[in-house]
C-alpha cells in the first residue's frame, strides 16, 4: 500500500505517531492522542511547534502536504482550537487528491 492509498484511520495513526515523536512520551504526560486532542490546550504546543510539525509532515508525506498553507487559511482562534483529527483529515484529503 502506498502512502496515497492509506485509509483515513491509517492516516490518523501515522499523524499521531509523528506527533508523539515531536512531543515525546505522551503516556508519561497522561495524554492520549485522539482525533479530538487539541494542539494548544491538551498538548501545550505553541505555533513554533506547529511549524516544526509541518516540516515533519512534509518530510513524511511529501511537499503536497503543506500544513503552513492549511493554517494560513485559518484565523487565530481556529488555530488555537486545532485538533489532531483536523490535521489528519487535511492530510488524508491531500493524499486522496494525489491518489
Amino acid at each position: 500500500m502506498t502512502i496515497e492509498q492509506q485509509s483515513p484511520a491509517s492516516v490518523f495513526g501515522t499523524v499521531a505517531e509523528l506527533l508523539r515523536e515531536l512531543v515525546g512520551d505522551v503516556d508519561v504526560l497522561g495524554i492520549e492522542i485522539t482525533p479530538r486532542t487539541t494542539f494548544h490546550e491538551d498538548l501545550q504546543l505553541e505555533s513554533i511547534d506547529l511549524v516544526t510539525f509541518a516540516s515533519i509532515l512534509a518530510e513524511f508525506f511529501g511537499a503536497h502536504v503543506n500544513l503552513a498553507e492549511f493554517l494560513a487559511e485559518k484565523d487565530l482562534d481556529d488555530v488555537i482550537e486545532l485538533r489532531v483529527g483536523d490535521i489528519a483529515d487535511y492530510v488524508a484529503a491531500r493524499l486522496g487528491e494525489r491518489g
